[in-house]
């Protein structure tokens, strides 16, 4: 029935973006019709600080900010045993889990 998230999973979310100038780590890069901004997405790395009673994902960023999102988001995944440890840098450090 999906994946099942702890607290303090390292997950990856595939966000969307759109700007003029897509950074280095931009993937599946579309350009605007008459080319002024380009579509693309970005993985963040993220890890779940805590599961809220409504059963979403309380995320949270290295630089400390949040984002709830549903368990069930196409664009939520867990990270595979080798993204943890290639990119291990790019996750929020494991703190422990605040009751």
């Amino acid at each position: 029935m999906g994946h099942r998230f702890a607290p303090g999973d390292p997950v990856i979310y595939r966000m969307s973006k759109q700007s003029e100038h897509p950074g280095r780590r931009a993937e599946n890069i579309v350009p605007a019709e008459h080319g002024e901004t380009y579509a693309y997405t970005v993985e963040k790395y993220w890890r779940v600080k805590d599961i809220l009673p409504d059963g979403n994902l309380l995320l949270e960023t290295r630089r400390g900010k949040t984002h709830v999102c549903d368990p069930a988001d196409f664009r939520l995944r867990k990270a595979g045993l080798l993204t943890r440890w290639f990119r291990r840098d790019r996750f929020p450090a494991l703190t422990g889990h605040d009751s």
